[in-house]
């Protein structure tokens, strides 16, 4: 993007969604009246939330913009933000290999075309939602990675809980639950070389704004829950804040995986349910005892045996389901 089309809509958002006309536009940038409708013409039709009139341009609904300049400083030089992706994971994965994203970077955009959940399923991610990414350049090696995602996943339930009073909650491993509907879901992927990782991105959808029950019908939007809409740009703003100070403990020589676990046992609702496990090739069924500290899922089988689950997808079980 242009250097005139970024000072253009910081100066939009900085309107707190006042129109601004393109004259004043014009003397504040250097430009003509006419160069600056060329930019915000190419701004809107990229994506971006603009309203033209007699009197001028508007940032629509600025207190939720997802822009850079709308960010605390040492958030908003890691902000990378598009109107339209087809995944935000693909773009961080090719920042990431490109180097040009730096740690704890995050890729963010209004929509995506081709999100993807666990198990490749198709994420629908329409304007309304946060639909972002966090890239890693950890230190440790592959077989703690496990951990970032568990505490991505114990973050955004203190976020959300914190932000809004929510009654949330983790389902093993990272799906985030308001009562029995799925407000959000992560992803995870990596990169490594031998022994060490390259970087770790990981994917997470919040249904904020947006209505998803037409597309899933188990879930919700924290619009629905709460009657009203909210600052996407808050949410992430918290979360970045909240993860990064989980993110430095890992990061400390004397980190131990057991003080993460210990949180993220205290968010997640999955012990004691009757649970289904699916993966590629099988199902598994008992009820939850414990999540250990290497972020497997303890079940007691129906035949009375302690299986270890490593992954998978989980899904509560009423008692009356079959087995």
């Amino acid at each position: 993007m242009s250097d005139l089309k970024q000072q253009i809509l910081q100066t939009l958002l900085n309107g707190n969604g006042e129109s601004i006309s393109g004259d004043l536009l014009g003397k504040k940038l250097g430009v003509s009246r006419v160069a600056v409708w060329k930019h915000v013409k190419t701004l809107m039709e990229s994506g971006h939330t603009i309203t033209s009139s007699a009197k001028g341009y508007a940032m629509v609904d600025p207190d939720d913009s997802l822009l850079p300049y709308g960010f605390p400083k040492g958030i908003q030089e890691r902000i990378r933000y598009y109107p339209t992706l087809g995944s935000t994971m693909d773009q961080a994965r090719e920042l990431a290999q490109r180097s040009t994203i730096p740690h704890m970077g995050v890729v963010v955009a209004e929509e995506q075309t081709s999100g993807r959940g666990r198990l490749n399923r198709q994420w629908i991610s329409s304007r309304g939602g946060l639909w972002f990414t966090i890239v890693l350049f950890p230190k440790i090696p592959p077989t703690l990675s496990y951990i970032y995602n568990f505490a991505a996943s114990l973050s955004l339930s203190e976020t959300l809980g914190q932000l809004f009073n929510l009654d949330v909650s983790v389902k093993w491993p990272n799906d985030i639950l308001a009562g029995h509907s799925k407000l959000c879901g992560l992803l995870s992927e990596m990169e490594t070389r031998s022994d060490m990782i390259c970087f770790l991105i990981i994917g997470i959808g919040i249904n904020v704004n947006n209505f998803p029950k037409a597309d899933e019908p188990g879930a919700v939007s924290i619009r629905e829950i709460l009657g009203r809409k909210v600052s996407r740009r808050d949410i992430l703003t918290r979360f970045c804040d909240t993860f990064g100070d989980t993110v430095k403990q890992i990061d400390a020589p004397d980190f131990n995986p057991s003080a993460v676990m210990h949180r993220y046992r205290k968010h997640t609702s999955t012990i004691g349910k009757m649970v289904r496990i699916e993966t590629f090739n099988r199902t598994d069924t008992g009820r939850a005892l414990d999540i250990d500290d290497s972020g497997a899922l303890l079940i007691e089988t129906p035949e009375g045996m302690t299986q270890k689950v490593i992954y998978g997808d989980c899904f509560y079980k009423s008692p009356d389901d079959p087995q």
